[in-house]
């Protein structure tokens, strides 16, 4: 019986040792000064002892330790269809250090996992090095990962990605459904699309419909790209919101940040909201950008499973009292992202609510929500 190496059983050690020159360099551009060099490589550490003080120069009183981890889904499924990964980076960071942020937490660090059933090294570094850009995006460090072949678990030209952070926050600063209440008025921060949930429906829409995505789709034009293809206007990067909404925070008395990724704005509105209130989102205060309706038209889709699906323009929401409404659109305009009070904050009474109630979401008992 002939001997059988490792590379022959599908896994190439030199592929690996490639990737990791490549992107040695570029992944310093994400780290802070709190980043050790560890000898061997096979953890990262993170000195926090700089990271126990407030904006305002205050320690933290009680550090608190935040930590998240997500994916980015089958969106990943169109970026290898048209061979680009440039931007698989915001998406992987944007839904994992997002959900830091809305606790009040300042993300610290990062690791990521890309699993793939062959290493090109080229096109791994590519997206790791979208990672390392995306994370100096949010001021977070990427400090080690892992790349791992499967063969014959994946085929070799698919893969996919994970991530895990870390952040910090005194624990008297830890935001919660308790702090909202009746009045307050729900600011939406505009999305840059549809960000990275939803492409299950998305990708049956347009399989359906027979569109490939190197179709054109003029309708769908920006100033960064006035003639783009299917492709890419649907893997327009997750827009990352850490550094706006912990800028937010410094100036405004926020009571609860929500961010919109599976479930849609409802559900994900009710969840941080304590119980006997009610979000009630007003439709018509915000534009609903053109790649939601191309998705609606080409599938035929109900509004009620665009809106428990999709972000639908609203990548984030913040609940601030009245007075500090235009504060936060100021501080996110200023920071070239939309703005709009789309709701507000009221106790329950669902007499003169004749939409679908969305309440219990997530496995959380807290408020309820509805767009009307």
């Amino acid at each position: 019986m002939n001997s059988i190496t490792y590379e022959q059983a599908g896994v190439s050690v030199e592929a690996g040792d490639t990737v990791a020159k490549l992107v040695k360099e570029g992944i310093k551009s994400s780290l802070s000064k709190n980043v050790m060099n560890a000898s061997g490589g096979f953890a990262g550490f993170y000195d926090i002892s700089g990271s126990n003080l407030r904006p305002n120069g205050e320690v933290i009183a009680q550090p608190v330790l935040v930590t998240s981890t997500d994916g980015i889904g089958t969106k990943i499924a169109i970026a290898s269809a048209i061979d680009k990964h440039d931007t698989i980076g915001d998406d992987l960071v944007a839904m994992v250090v997002d959900d830091i942020v809305v606790s009040g937490a300042t993300a610290l660090f990062m690791t990521d996992y890309i699993c793939c059933g062959r290493v090109f090294p080229a096109r791994i570094s590519e997206i790791v090095l979208s990672i390392a850009n995306a994370c100096s995006k949010a001021g977070v460090s990427l400090v080690g990962g892992e790349t791992a072949e499967h063969p014959g678990l994946l085929e070799p030209d698919e893969y996919d990605v994970a991530g895990a952070a870390t952040g910090i926050i005194d624990k008297r600063d830890i935001l919660g459904p308790e702090l909202a209440q009746v009045g307050d008025v729900v600011v939406g921060l505009a999305s840059s699309g549809l960000h990275s949930n939803g492409f299950s429906l998305v990708r049956a829409v347009v399989d359906n419909a027979g569109w490939n995505y190197s179709r054109s789709v003029p309708e769908l034009a920006t100033p960064e790209n006035l003639h783009p293809t299917l492709g890419e206007a649907l893997l327009t990067p997750t827009r990352i919101y850490t550094k706006l909404c912990l800028e937010i925070l410094q100036n405004v008395g926020v009571h609860a940040f929500s961010h919109i990724t599976g479930g849609g704005i409802a559900s994900n509105l009710a969840r941080i909201l304590p119980k006997g209130t009610i979000g009630i989102i007003q439709r018509s205060k915000w534009e609903v950008p053109q790649i939601f309706n191309t998705i609606k038209e080409l599938g035929n889709l109900e509004q009620q499973v665009m809106e428990s699906t999709l972000n639908m323009g609203l990548g984030m929401l913040a609940v601030v009292s009245p007075d500090d409404a235009k504060t936060t659109i100021s501080i996110s305009q200023n920071a070239g992202v939309d703005a709009f009070v789309v709701g507000k904050i009221e106790a329950v009474d669902l007499a003169n609510v004749c939409e679908k109630v969305t309440s219990n979401t997530k496995g959380v008992e807290g408020g309820q929500a509805v767009l009307v």
